[in-house]
């Protein structure tokens, strides 16, 4: 019967995981918001996109830049949708716990990747 007992992190400690999310989610969302502004122009009211001469390799340069920001955004978007869904783990107490092997995943790993679902060991039995 002792295998029926779910091993699980704490509330002290989901409450310090929560903190660390929540400060990731925040940052991450400023970060978001300046990689979408830089490729879509909000800031620059300038005339660079009338002037009369053709500048075929700083539109080509601007435009690929422009499209990396954005596949940075895209990226950006999808790491907060993950760190929420971290906050849903830890509301639901499941936080922390390896969606394979069913341990504990290392703290010291959810504080440097916090939206992590797979222990080492999982991501080791992946390759």
């Amino acid at each position: 019967m002792a295998d029926d007992i779910k091993v699980r992190f704490s509330d002290a400690d989901l409450a310090m995981f929560k903190d660390i999310i929540l400060q990731k989610i925040e940052k991450s969302n400023k970060d978001l918001e300046l990689l979408k502004s830089s490729y879509k122009n909000d800031g620059n009211n300038g005339t660079d996109d009338t002037s009369p001469t053709f500048k075929a390799f700083e539109e080509g340069s601007a435009t690929m830049s422009k499209e990396k920001n954005r596949q940075l955004a895209i990226r950006q978007e999808k790491f907060i949708r993950d760190l929420k869904n971290a906050l849903l783990r830890i509301e639901n107490k499941t936080y922390g716990v390896c969606r394979v092997t069913g341990k504990l995943i290392n703290p010291e790993r959810l504080k440097l990747v916090p939206h992590a679902t797979l222990s080492i060991e999982a991501k080791n039995m992946q390759k």
